[in-house]
């Protein structure tokens, strides 16, 4: 992927939390920034389509922690 230059404006408090977070990482801060720009476009983005999230049947009841139990480890053996 190429890479553009822009400047922007930040708090000085940001910054230093950035320098810290690079220097203990390692890495450059230039490295920190552009995961923060990555994560603020994911997060804002418009998918064109609708996620196809899978649905499962079910009366619509809520389980209880013993139901999630009986159920997890209804397949498992210690045979």
């Amino acid at each position: 992927m190429s890479k553009r230059r822009t400047n922007v404006y930040a708090d000085a408090a940001d910054l230093d939390l950035i320098k810290e977070a690079a220097r203990r990482r390692g890495v450059p801060e230039a490295e920190i920034i552009r995961e923060g720009i990555h994560l603020a476009a994911l997060a804002n983005r418009v998918w064109d389509e609708p996620l196809d999230w899978p649905t499962f049947a079910g009366g619509g009841a809520v389980a209880d922690s013993q139901t999630v139990s009986d159920a997890v480890s209804g397949g498992a053996s210690d045979e």
